[in-house]
């Protein structure tokens, strides 16, 4: 299998040249076992720290995060792009782009500044336009105390009882949504750090609801899109200091949200109305096991298995992966097994059926875990490949 792979470059303190290339075993095997070889450079960019193909062209587009734009690349061989019209203004260390399934838009999450920016997409895949979403309020800041009430409701829940680390507000440890929890800001009193929006990521629905992350406010917006821009139609906030980074949707119907910083799954459904009126809520939270520590460490991907039958997050500190198993209709998770990663600071990892590929952002490498697919947990390193700074692997289909 072929896999695009984007890292940081200079400006972000790493030392990859844009988005790289990496092969796991033949480039058509529809397995990911093989040997890795790492191609080099398909095309320079600065800091491509994800990216994301179109669904339909041979075109690509990049988070240039500390750039603080987005670009598109157009495939010109088999492991080579080309720039696909200029680089795009999204904002402060934009993070994360995400591609409509239709391919009509692109939606960037900007790390640094809180913001969301759709873009509409040309029918040959260049980028248009930005059009910046309302930005977000801190819940937790509001005069009518809603963000603390939601949370209390929270914690009064029967099945969230078991809520990792978390049993009062103000347990967790503030980290202001910091990526990395060594640079959290110094705090501004009682050891709590100032909070500032950082949208994380944003995930297209199904019935083009759009849900994106903000970890520093601890929000899960949903949008619905009218007129080319997106209007916020509702907002889950969660337990203060929770930090949600990442989504992935199950097929059962419920949205999975990882916390970076109190290291749980929050479990989201909504209810049966049509997909643009549907209310959204917390039924459940699972901690990702007793060997993590909050505070110490910090979550990153979260992704399924080919089955859907559990649910894999890397640990960024320990380098671990967590898996939790699916119970009941997909409403609750549970943990069962916390392995190494064989890397460190397991930024990003893909699962590819029997096969886990890891990228290990502080150690310059790729590797790859055989998968107990009876039981979701990875298995000792496969292969391993030098890769400068890696922190998104992407198949190239």
């Amino acid at each position: 299998m072929r896999f695009w792979v984007g890292g940081y470059g200079a400006d972000g303190g790493g030392s990859a040249d844009g988005i790289g290339a990496v092969r796991a075993g033949a480039s058509d095997d529809p397995l990911a076992g093989g040997d890795l070889a790492y191609g080099g450079t398909a095309v320079r960019a600065p800091s491509p720290s994800w990216i994301a193909p179109h669904p339909t062209l041979e075109v690509v587009y990049a988070a240039q995060e500390h750039a603080g734009t987005v670009a598109a690349f157009v495939r010109t061989g088999a492991e080579s792009f080309a720039p696909w019209g200029d680089a795009v203004d999204a904002g402060a260390q934009v993070c994360h782009v995400a591609v409509a399934p239709d391919g009509a838009a692109l939606l960037a999450s900007c790390w640094g500044d809180g913001r969301v920016v759709r873009y509409p997409l040309h029918v040959d895949g260049r980028i248009g336009a930005p059009r910046v979403a309302a930005a977000a309020a801190d819940p937790y800041d509001e005069p009518d105390g809603l963000g603390d009430a939601v949370a209390a409701e929270l914690i009064g829940l029967g099945d969230l009882a078991g809520m990792g680390a978390f049993t009062a507000i103000g347990d967790l440890p503030l980290l202001g949504g910091a990526t990395d929890p060594a640079a959290a800001s110094t705090g501004t009193e009682a050891g709590e750090t100032a909070r500032t929006s950082r949208a994380h990521q944003a995930r297209f629905l199904p019935g083009g609801v759009i849900a994106t992350t903000d970890v520093g406010y601890d929000l899960v917006r949903f949008w619905a899109v009218s007129g080319g821009e997106l209007h916020e139609t509702q907002r889950v906030v969660l337990p203060r200091g929770a930090g949600p980074r990442h989504t992935v949707w199950h097929p059962s119907g419920h949205l999975y949200v990882v916390t970076e910083a109190s290291l749980e799954v929050f479990v989201l459904t909504a209810d049966r109305t049509a997909p643009l009126d549907r209310r959204w809520r917390v039924v459940s939270s699972a901690p990702l096991g007793a060997g993590v520590l909050v505070g110490t460490d910090a979550a990153a991907e979260i992704a399924l298995t080919r089955d859907a039958g559990a649910v894999l997050v890397g640990v960024r500190g320990s380098d671990t992966i967590a898996t939790l198993r699916v119970a009941g209709g997909g409403e609750r998770l549970a943990a069962v097994a916390l392995v190494e990663s064989g890397v460190r600071w397991p930024r990003h990892h893909t699962v590819q059926r029997d096969t886990v590929l890891v990228a290990g952002q502080h150690s310059d490498e790729i590797v790859s875990l055989s998968l107990d697919e009876r039981t979701g947990v990875p298995g000792r390193v496969r292969r391993r490949v030098a890769v400068p700074t890696p922190t998104h692997i992407r198949s190239a289909r």
